[in-house]
């Protein structure tokens, strides 16, 4: 040893201890450094990946509720895989190596190097909803209180109502329209005046809803201001709903059994429901009328119907054989892409309440017992 010490402080003219000392200055500054930036990765890794999970989920929910809207317009069994679990898993690996080399001149005889990776690996839990679980969520009746909630929410009451109702008092909303495509067009003309009616009054802000309690049963009641009275649209509104002229206050309620003169009595969609009439408004080749693939809806007089009559302006459908550059949401369905144009805000905002219609169902029910759980990772 004391060989190489004197023929190192020869060769260099530099006291290696000296050198030494430094170096181990070095390298634990560089392992401080290093440990520093480990230390980041976790709150980076964060706010990246939260933000690219949370994307990922809303575009892949939206695609699922528009790929069984499109099930639904060819009678296709939907299906609906709900994500109940996210769980991700890194991995930090770091490894360091050292040099040394023994120049004729210079100091640089040492050499540092070192390197860190990270690895995810994600674990997505699906529940597939069936059973029970799927006659609560979808066959089960939209309730009052959900529609006065949507309404106060600051939604359109005539995009609520269209929606969610069948029946008004005397009006049908295209009651065959909660299921398959019917052969024959459905009433709906006077429902639809009559809520056009109320939103009217809902933009001049002189209507109002509450919700209260009739003998132990929820109603919604809507109230009109004095001051809209006299106007020729709200005289339209109760000939429509056949009540007297001067009427302000309309109750409505679900139950039947007590019929009582004044109230209106409803019916409310499930959420099945719901899609199927959403669904009867997408567009569809002719080429598959013709084959017999999708139902072709018939007026009164036996020519072809419109279902942009009912759901036009509402929510459009397209569809096209290429994949479109810029959609709001789309998915391919029997070699055909299904969109929503990103500049069609109605049918967004229709395309929103399904949405949010589809959670306030989801609400009550006890989460169900996962059964596919995939590693996505790797």
């Amino acid at each position: 040893m004391l060989y190489f010490y004197l023929f190192f402080n020869k060769l260099t003219g530099t006291n290696f201890f000296v050198i030494f000392k430094n170096v181990d200055r070095l390298i634990i500054l560089g392992v401080l450094i290093f440990f520093s930036g480990c230390l980041g990765l976790g709150p980076a890794t964060l706010r990246g990946d939260r933000n690219d999970y949370n994307i990922a989920l809303q575009k892949t929910n939206d695609e699922q509720l528009l790929l069984n809207l499109v099930r639904l317009k060819y009678r296709d069994t939907p299906l609906f895989l709900e994500v109940s679990n996210i769980t991700s898993q890194f991995t930090f690996t770091t490894s360091a190596n050292a040099s040394a080399t023994f120049p004729d001149t210079g100091l640089n005889i040492f050499g540092l190097g070192g390197g860190a990776t990270v690895e995810e690996t994600p674990v997505v839990t699906y529940s597939p909803l069936q059973g029970t679980k799927f006659i609560q969520q979808f066959l089960s009746k939209i309730p009052l209180d959900s529609i006065y909630l949507l309404y106060k929410s600051g939604w359109s009451i005539e995009r609520v109502l269209r929606l969610c109702l069948e029946k008004l008092g005397p009006l049908e909303n295209a009651p065959s329209a909660s299921g398959p495509t019917p052969e024959v067009a459905p009433p709906y003309g006077e429902f639809l005046r009559a809520v056009k009616i109320f939103r009217k009054l809902q933009t001049a802000h002189t209507l109002e809803a509450y919700l209260q309690i009739k003998n132990g049963t929820p109603a919604l009641e809507i109230q009109i201001d004095e001051r809209a009275q006299s106007w020729e649209e709200v005289k339209q509104l109760n000939k429509l709903l056949e009540l007297p002229s001067n009427n302000l206050n309309y109750v409505l309620l679900t139950n039947q059994k007590e019929k009582e003169k004044g109230k209106l009595y409803i019916e409310t969609r499930s959420l099945l429901g719901i899609m199927y009439y959403l669904s009867h408004g997408i567009d569809t080749p002719m080429a598959d009328i013709k084959e017999g693939v999708v139902t072709q809806t018939l007026d009164l007089e036996g020519k072809p119907f419109s279902w942009d009559n009912i759901t036009g302006d509402l929510i459009k459908v397209k569809t096209k054989d290429e994949k479109q550059d810029r959609t709001a949401v789309s998915i391919n369905y029997k070699d055909r892409w299904f969109f929503i144009s990103p500049a069609d805000l109605n049918s967004k905002s229709t395309f929103s309440l399904l949405g949010q219609i589809f959670y306030l169902q989801a609400g009550a029910i006890e989460g169900i017992r996962p059964t596919l759980t995939i590693p996505v990772g790797r």
